[in-house]
C-alpha cells in the first residue's frame, strides 16, 4: 500500500479513481481510467513545480523512499555484506560490503531504516550506534587495504543520542571516522539519497565527490530540533527549514555539494528503478574522472575541497568574522 504525504492528497485520489475504474470491464470505465492517468501526470506535473521547502523536507522523509540496501540491490551485483565492528556489536543501522558496480570491485556503505515497526526497532530508525560508524571505520580501512574505491549513500536523521551511545564513545567514533576518510587513500563518492542529519550524515560524508538526490536534505541539525532552540517550539520547523538552507538546491549554490541528481516526477519513491540507474551513471562517472588523479594530487584535492567549505567576511571597523 503506497503513502501519501498531505499535499499528495490530489494524486492519492487520482490513484483510487484509477484502481476503482480498472477493476471493471465496461469500455466507459476503460476511457476514464485513460483520462484519470492523464489528469494524474498533469497533476502531479503542478503540484512538484511549486514545493515549499517544508514539503521537500517531507519527501527526502517519504516512507516510500528506496533505502540504502534498495540501491545497493539496483546498482551493484555480488554485494557480499560485511557485518559487525569486532568490538562491540553489528549495527544494523550502517550496512555494507564489497561489490561490483559495471565489473568493477567498490566497497560500499550506507544507513540503512526499515519499512515496518521491526525493521525499524532492528535499525533503530536509521540512527546509529558508534559501533555502527566503528564497522563503517572498519570497511574503510580494508577499502584502503584492498584499493577498493569507497561508495557511501547517506539516509539518517542522526547519530543516536542515547545514554548508552554517549556511554561507548558516540562522537569520538564519528571524529574518527572524520579523521581517517580524509586521508583515506582511494577514491571517495558520497551519495545523500534522503535525509543527511548532522555529525550522523557527515561520519560517511567526507570524499572527493559530494552529490544529493534533487529531493533530499543535509544540515546540521534538523528543523525539528532547530525551532526547538530557536523558539522552543518545534511546530516553527517549516521556518527552520527555510533559514536552515538544507536543500540540495540551496547547498549547490553554497559550494557545499558537487551535484544534484535529478529525480523522477513525483519523486524517487515514483520510479526507484529510474533514480538507481541515475545513480549508476553517476558513479560508474565519477570513478573515471577520479581514478584519473594521482593519488597524492586526489588527497590534496580531497583537503583544499573541506577547507573551502564555507565563508569569511572582513570589517575593518569589527575585525574578522
Amino acid at each position: 500500500m503506497k503513502n501519501y504525504l498531505e499535499f499528495e492528497k490530489p494524486i492519492a485520489d487520482l490513484h483510487s479513481k484509477i484502481s476503482d475504474f480498472s477493476n471493471s470491464d465496461n469500455v466507459n470505465c476503460r476511457k476514464m481510467v485513460q483520462e484519470c492517468k492523464l489528469e494524474l501526470n498533469r497533476t502531479r506535473k503542478e503540484i512538484f513545480k511549486n514545493l515549499t521547502t517544508w514539503e521537500k523536507v517531507q519527501l527526502a522523509r517519504h516512507p516510500d523512499r528506496p533505502y540504502a540496501k534498495d540501491y545497493i540491490t539496483s546498482i551493484t551485483d555480488d554485494f557480499l555484506q560485511l557485518h559487525g565492528d569486532r568490538l562491540y556489536a553489528d549495527d544494523e543501522a550502517i550496512i555494507g560490503g564489497i561489490a561490483k558496480i559495471n565489473g568493477k570491485s567498490i566497497m560500499i556503505i550506507g544507513h540503512q531504516k526499515g519499512r515496518n515497526v521491526q525493521e525499524n526497532m532492528r535499525c533503530n530508525f536509521g540512527m546509529p550506534h558508534p559501533e555502527g560508524y566503528r564497522k563503517a571505520l572498519r570497511l574503510m580501512r580494508m577499502a584502503e587495504k584492498f584499493n577498493l574505491p569507497l561508495i557511501t549513500l547517506i539516509d539518517t536523521p542522526g547519530a543516536y543520542p542515547g545514554i548508552g551511545a554517549e556511554e561507548r564513545g558516540q562522537a569520538e567514533a564519528i571524529a574518527q571516522n572524520l579523521k581517517v576518510m580524509a586521508n583515506l587513500k582511494v577514491p571517495i563518492i558520497c551519495i545523500v539519497i534522503g535525509e543527511g542529519g548532522s555529525g550522523g550524515a557527515l561520519a560517511i560524508g567526507v570524499g572527493d565527490t559530494l552529490a544529493m538526490l534533487e529531493y533530499t536534505i543535509y544540515s546540521v541539525i534538523s528543523p525539528e530540533g532547530c525551532a526547538s532552540i530557536l523558539w522552543r517550539d518545534a511546530s516553527m520547523a517549516p521556518k527552520a527549514a527555510e533559514a536552515l538552507k538544507l536543500l540540495a538546491e540551496d547547498l549547490k549554490k553554497l559550494h557545499i555539494i558537487d551535484k544534484v541528481l535529478k529525480e523522477p516526477l513525483g519523486g524517487a519513491h515514483n520510479n526507484p528503478k529510474k533514480i538507481a540507474q541515475t545513480i549508476k551513471k553517476f558513479i560508474i562517472s565519477e570513478l573515471e574522472k577520479l581514478e584519473k588523479d594521482d593519488l597524492t594530487f586526489l588527497l590534496t584535492k580531497r583537503y583544499n575541497k573541506l577547507r573551502e567549505v564555507g565563508e569569511f567576511m572582513e570589517n575593518k571597523s569589527l575585525g574578522t568574522f
